[in-house]
Formats: C-alpha cells, structure tokens, sequence
C-alpha cells in the first residue's frame, strides 16, 4: 500500500504569484519543465497551485530558476508568520507534528 504525504500547508498561492510575476503560463512552465528532464504536465502545475499536488525539492529548485526567484525563501513567504503564531503563540506541541519546515 502506497502512502501519500499530505500537506498541512500550501504554498500554491506563492507558486502562482511567482508564475504570473514571471510572466509564464502553466502550459509554459510544464513545457519548460519537460526541457529540464520533469515530466510535468500543465495539469500538475494547476495541482501544485491549488495545493493538491506535492512537490519534489528538485522541482522546487528548478522552478526557482525558472521564476527568476531571488531565494528559496520566495516560495515560503508567509508561512513563517503562519507556523510561529500556530505553534509558538497557541504553545502546541511541536512532538509528533509532521510538519518539516526546511530552512535554506
């Protein structure tokens, strides 16, 4: 039986706002994706975008260089704020939590 890693948040609408600053469409970013070696369909990109989709840190990467994104960091922007007022401010515990937040 396969498990699926579900996200406990999303960072689709940061995916989104770097897509359209960069001036591409879904259909070019999963064009170019495929150019890189990604068997990426425009559907994906959607499903990323919309949360629904998890995404590999090698697509991350390369989507970093494709929205011209100054840092990884772009990508995280706002959560940050969201994970030190969910857990810090509230006092949950951070044990068991399956939340891996990566800092680059």
């Amino acid at each position: 039986m396969d498990k699926k890693i579900k996200q406990d948040v999303s960072i689709g609408e940061n995916l989104q706002r770097l897509r359209i600053n960069a001036g591409l469409s879904q259909e070019e970013v999963a064009a170019k994706m495929q150019l890189l070696g990604f068997p990426i369909s425009r559907e994906m990109i959607s499903q990323m975008e919309s949360g629904k989709y998890s995404i590999r840190i090698s697509v991350l990467l390369a989507m970093k260089k494709l929205y011209h994104a100054d840092s990884i960091d772009e990508f995280f922007k706002g959560l940050y704020d969201w994970y030190f007022e969910f857990y810090v401010i509230e006092g949950l515990p951070l044990e068991g939590n399956p939340s891996v937040f990566i800092l680059l």
